[in-house]
């Protein structure tokens, strides 16, 4: 941070949810880019960009496929900040279209901010993947790279995924801040190779498109204010050659000023690691928590920046519905053999290198990223899924965004959403979440080159044979009682002729005329039978686990003695929620 006190920083949610974690095709680049910039600020309709005239330079002239142009244009909505009313409502508009015309025609109703949706592009250059770094693994050098702490250093190999990495995110936007810059200039400032002459200008209304990707300290340091607010007002200004007549900014000015007060994001993964509130779980089994790392930035951090970070927890149930979750960014990162519920609605999750372990989430907002993970199950409500160089994983969603799959998958199952809890459907209305449209039947799948054909052997989906449904093991109170939506009519069907199966069998019993000892033999034996298959498929270690500890190991995130109002839910002889 610099001497004076005055520091700006990257965004988390642009890179977090915005950036596809794949190399971007080649028609995203600089020089596609200035070209786009050159056409729209010609066209009518700037600063406005809608999905007809996107969709028209997508394909008409990129020639780009429209799904992958239409996923760009909707992972960016995602982003924008729309209340819980607009989304469902345009959910149900949605849900009503019943051909490709209807369809096209409710998508021809959105719009974005031009310039930002334009630098919303510009980063998918994040996993850009230049012959240097594949080389030597790192990005060369420059004057401003210094050496990262031992902590810094720990947080960057724990997490290859950059949509985590803070120093990824402020290293990619000092490097590239020029180019960044040069997106914003009226295409009159421009020399003929489309490149900004040194002495040109930015508006403010172009600069005000930076507040997707930077933001900084208000006055005394208190409330976090968008980039161009800094940048118009008290010792910024001058430094960034803001003239209030014109209304504008010189352009080497603002670049030497953002360079020199760019700082790692304060509210970023690495010092969550380092300052966030360490928290404490219940412990159920008996060491299993000794290296478990769980932390949090919530009592701190501002709206979009807040986030909890759970690490190697091993063969554990843990579950937590809380205030201190909602609106969170969640990472669950190297966990195995655990079952994870996180029963509050998120901002956007991420399940990182896991193995052997089953999470349920409440309602996602935004995305839920699965990356490198081995045979773990995720049940989920989301706004999108992205599952990359993941196997033998299996999906149990409910997600309006067809479910986008990376390189590197093999084995993926895709399977309805099938479970609730009681404040289910509470939660999914706060954040905008519908029971219609929902496409987690049809994936998209994402190459280094653009989509690939659907017919790839990476997934598949659950027959309705191997389907059952979940039940959450926990007491709470609420109206939902049974599957948000319903469940899809062949797996309806099939789990109405797993019932007939039972009700057949239990006749079968009866009809046997078992005296008591028989009965009783035979008791023993269904119950034998049962452990063993409990023990095999490993639900023995889930249905031990969920024992609650003693009333004095009960406690709350902030180390307090649970109190009935700290629970985050009612005990029952088996389980617990801690908060």
């Amino acid at each position: 941070m610099e001497s004076d006190g005055l520091c700006i920083w990257p965004r988390m949610e642009p890179f977090l949810l915005g950036a596809l974690p794949v190399a971007p095709t080649s028609k995203l680049s600089m020089h596609y880019l200035r070209k786009m910039v050159v056409y729209v600020r010609t066209r009518d309709g700037f600063p406005i960009l809608c999905w007809s005239k996107w969709r028209h330079m997508a394909c008409g002239k990129l020639q780009l496929p429209e799904e992958l142009a239409w996923l760009y244009f909707e992972a960016f909505d995602l982003l924008v900040a729309h209340t819980a009313e607009e989304k469902l409502e345009r959910a149900e508009s949605f849900s009503q279209c019943s051909s490709k015309s209807e369809l096209d025609q409710q998508r021809r109703k959105m719009s974005v901010d031009t310039l930002q949706f334009l630098l919303f592009l510009y980063i998918q250059q994040l996993y850009w993947v230049s012959l240097r770094t594949s080389l030597i693994g790192e990005e060369w050098p420059t004057h401003r790279t210094r050496s990262p702490s031992p902590s810094e250093r720990d947080a960057k190999n724990d997490s290859q995924n950059k949509n985590w990495d803070d120093q990824a995110h402020l290293s990619f936007v000092l490097s590239h801040l020029s180019e960044i810059l040069e997106l914003l200039v009226e295409p009159g400032q421009l020399s003929q190779s489309g490149q900004a002459l040194r002495d040109c200008q930015i508006s403010l209304e172009a600069v005000r498109s930076l507040d997707l990707l930077l933001e900084g300290p208000g006055s005394q340091g208190k409330a976090v204010q968008p980039v161009h607010r800094l940048l118009t007002r008290g010792p910024l200004q001058a430094q960034a050659g803001f003239s209030s007549l014109s209304r504008s900014f010189s352009l080497h000015k603002l670049l030497t000023c953002l360079q020199k007060h760019l700082t790692i994001n304060p509210f970023g993964m690495t010092a969550c690691r380092r300052v966030g509130k360490k928290l404490a779980w219940a412990q159920q089994v008996e060491g299993a928590l000794k290296r478990a790392k769980i932390a949090r930035n919530t009592h701190m951090a501002p709206p979009g920046s807040k986030m909890v970070l759970m690490s190697q927890v091993f063969k554990q149930t843990l579950a937590k519905t809380s205030d201190k979750l909602i609106g969170a960014n969640v990472k669950i990162h190297r966990c195995s053999d655990a079952f994870i519920y996180l029963l509050s609605p998120l901002r956007s999750a991420s399940v990182d290198k896991c193995r052997d372990t089953t999470v349920v989430l409440g309602p996602v907002e935004t995305s839920v990223h699965i990356h490198s993970c081995q045979n773990v199950r995720v049940v989920c409500v989301a706004g999108r899924i992205v599952v990359g160089t993941s196997s033998r994983c299996t999906l149990h969603i409910l997600t309006p965004t067809r479910p986008l799959l990376l390189p590197g998958n093999t084995d993926i199952t895709l399977a309805p959403f099938h479970t609730f809890y009681p404040t289910l459907e509470d939660h999914m209305a706060s954040v905008g979440l519908a029971v219609v449209p929902n496409v987690w039947d049809q994936p998209l799948l994402l190459g280094t080159e653009g989509l690939v054909n659907p017919d790839s052997s990476c997934f598949r989906l659950l027959p309705p044979a191997e389907f059952c449904s979940q039940v959450v093991p926990f007491h709470m109170e609420g109206d939902t009682c049974e599957v948000p939506g319903g469940l899809p009519p062949q797996y309806q069907a099939a789990l109405a002729d797993k019932q007939k199966s039972i009700q057949r069998w239990q006749k079968t019993v009866l009809a046997a005329g078992l005296d008591k000892e028989q009965k009783s033999r035979f008791q023993k034996l269904v119950e034998a039978k049962f452990r063993e298959w409990l023990q095999e498929t490993g639900h023995r270690q889930e249905l031990d686990s969920l024992i609650p500890p003693s009333t004095s190991q009960l406690k709350t995130c902030d180390g307090d003695k649970a109190g009935p109002e700290s629970m985050c839910g009612k005990m029952d002889a088996r389980s617990s929620l801690t908060c």
